[in-house]
């Protein structure tokens, strides 16, 4: 980074107001306001780019020209909120550089207090608890010694001289403590000290305190564009993205709604926040995702592109009714990534190798197979970024374009204007292609033309929705497709899911957990050894196999694997499939070929990975079980131990 760039980071606005000021004392606390700065902080530490930085403080500056001064503008003016309000950071992510700058702590979950001590905290002091619900602030009494109490204040703004002042008049004598607090912490605090001022169901319930009508488009727009409903959507976003979230899930109740990211395949409870505040940031998710924010009966789809701590997202958000509110689902999709390689995908050396020589054919079908969220986008682009070496010319046709890849040619789909993968495919026809990847075979149509491109001389790459390999030709020929052209035209299927990752911090060796259970149950030896007779070489190193050293699942895995199953047509699978075998008679057939061309099952490529220590054999079953083997009750129970 060079002088010129870091200049604006070292002269930004601190986090105590729109200039650096002089050390202050902060209440009873024993740590002062440090006199660096937020914007150096965060960047020093990677969490914001020089460019969030700039982009903050031309904002800040173009507030102050306004001429704008009160402590809700200060407030929202200050570099940090305006980087969160962003979406350049995440609250997980600035908090602790506040808290450190500051010398202010930052409240912890277990520190969180009960309704009582915040009951008696206001009960103690003279202060009406409407001041406190403008203030964003929440007393509680931490400890308790006779007549005198320590008193804690959670705040939105800390530093807050107005708040200083009236913690000093109303709990003189008593020694205080000043807490920044995360937002859904603090929003809980406010909750009860709201219930208190007007009951539950009272007069402030439902709107915040707030009147209007929930079917009026402009009161709801309204709503979306206050700037704690920005910061909060803003906020859920940044922490999604430095969770590794795939989806954020948005879920309202009775009296609450809570967000849930699904992490590594599993979705995750993140925060809860009082349901008075849920139409205020639905409204703000519609808003900005291009749906009709009025309309609440029916399901709605949209998306919007955003840059959310420094990752440029495509999100699609789908919204459909439920009986205490739309739920929402924001998928995010990163535009770009670095990582499309077929190495990092964790096939196995069999399978890599194969699914490489396939790829080196001049045409032909290789179909990928799998529910949603099984990675086949992934492995089509890695295949793509394999082959892409400037010489093909390759075309994609995609709803949508998930990821941008430079050097290829991609099509988006527009199905409301008539532009479907059927006609985008016979247009690409005459584009003189060598290589065509089709997002998604939907219909018959789509799969004809697939099989004619694949008959004329392209290599085609395409997804279809089945469990495994072998009900891909089943499926196909469901739709209406020939036997003939099917075992012509298609070169192999690829089935795939995903598992959790073990963590080595956080795994301990399977056969470390205690004297029952000093070897693995009887079924998982047997299923090892037959895995080793039948697939040669594949089990030759000493086993991993290891487990979750801890009780949350969270903390024991980190980051996805692939488990596959590549079944290619040979020419025993051709005749099978033109008198239309079933899909365990394509399996079987599958199993009796030779060499590289050997069919194996989810289940047993996933058991491959347990040995390696890649992964638990309680996540493989947990995603695979039913795959070639029944997993009763007693095997999983046998695992966990």
């Amino acid at each position: 980074m060079t002088e010129q760039q870091l200049a604006p980071i070292q002269n930004a606005p601190n986090a105590t107001g729109s200039q650096p000021r002089a050390a202050a004392p902060v209440h009873n606390n024993s740590l002062a306001v440090a006199d660096d700065l937020i914007g150096a902080r965060l960047f020093a530490a990677g969490k914001v780019t020089s460019s969030d930085v700039e982009k903050a403080l031309a904002f800040q500056n173009l507030q102050g020209s306004q001429g704008v001064h009160n402590a809700h503008h200060n407030l929202n003016n200050r570099l940090g909120a305006v980087l969160l309000r962003m979406g350049a950071v995440s609250e997980e992510s600035l908090l602790p550089h506040l808290s450190e700058q500051t010398g202010i702590p930052l409240l912890v979950p277990a520190q969180m207090p009960t309704p009582s001590a915040i009951h008696d905290a206001i009960a103690l002091s003279a202060t009406q608890r409407s001041w406190w619900l403008g203030h964003d602030a929440v007393p509680f009494i931490t400890v308790t010694e006779g007549a005198m109490a320590d008193v804690g204040i959670m705040a939105r703004d800390p530093l807050d001289s107005e708040l200083a002042e009236v913690i000093a008049d109303t709990y003189k004598g008593h020694h205080t403590t000043t807490y920044w607090a995360r937002s859904q912490d603090l929003q809980r605090g406010l909750a009860i000290v709201k219930d208190g001022a007007y009951g539950k169901g009272g007069k402030n319930s439902g709107q915040g305190g707030r009147g209007g009508d929930l079917g009026d488009a402009n009161y709801l727009r309204e709503l979306a564009e206050e700037a704690p409903v920005i910061e909060f959507v803003n906020n859920v976003l940044a922490q999604a993205v430095d969770d590794r979230a795939s989806d954020i899930h948005v879920e309202p109740g009775e009296r609450e709604f809570e967000v849930r990211y699904r992490i590594d395949g599993v979705l995750q409870p993140r925060m809860t926040r009082p349901r008075d505040g849920f139409d205020a940031i639905a409204s703000r998710i519609k808003l900005i995702s291009g749906l009709d924010i009025a309309e609440r009966r029916l399901p709605q789809d949209g998306r919007v592109t955003t840059r959310v701590s420094g990752v440029e997202l495509d999100v699609r958000v789908s919204s459909i009714p439920g009986v205490h509110g739309e739920s929402l689902v924001l998928r995010l999709l990163p535009k770009e990534r670095a990582d499309m390689s077929l190495l990092k995908l964790g096939m196995e050396r069999d399978h890599l190798a194969q699914l490489n020589a396939l790829l080196r054919q001049p045409n032909g079908i290789i179909l990928v197979t799998g529910p949603t969220g099984s990675g086949k986008s992934t492995t089509l682009y890695s295949a793509l970024a394999a082959i892409n070496d400037r010489s093909l010319k390759i075309v994609t046709v995609e709803d949508p374009v998930e990821y941008r890849m430079a050097g290829i040619t991609q099509i988006q789909t527009h199905a409301e204007i008539g532009y479907t993968f059927a006609r985008a495919l016979r247009s690409i026809l005459r584009h003189d292609p060598d290589v065509i990847m089709i997002g998604e075979i939907r219909d018959a149509e789509t799969a004809e033309i697939a099989i004619q491109s694949a008959l004329t001389g392209h290599l085609v790459l395409a997804t279809i929705h089945t469990n495994d390999a072998p009900s891909a030709f089943t499926r196909l020929l469901e739709m209406g497709i020939e036997p003939f052209l099917l075992a012509t035209s298609v070169r192999a299927v690829l089935a795939q899911r995903l598992v959790r990752k073990l963590s080595p911090e956080h795994s301990v060796p399977f056969l470390n957990a205690g004297p029952n259970e000093d070897r693995p149950p009887d079924w998982l030896s047997k299923q090892f050894a037959d895995i080793k007779s039948t697939y040669p070489g594949v089990l030759d190193n000493p086993s991993k196999l290891a487990k979750p050293s801890t009780h949350h699942e969270a903390d024991s895995y980190r980051g996805r694997n692939g488990i596959y199953e590549l079944l290619t047509v040979t020419a025993e699978l051709q005749d099978a499939i033109v008198r239309r075998a079933s899909s365990q008679e394509l399996a079987e057939i599958g199993r009796r070929a030779t060499g590289a061309a050997k069919f194996r099952t989810l289940r047993e490529d996933g058991l491959i990975k347990a040995w390696n220590g890649v992964s638990s054999v309680d996540e493989i079953l947990r995603v695979a079980g039913s795959q070639g083997h029944s997993t009763g009750g007693d095997e999983i129970g046998q695992v966990n131990g």
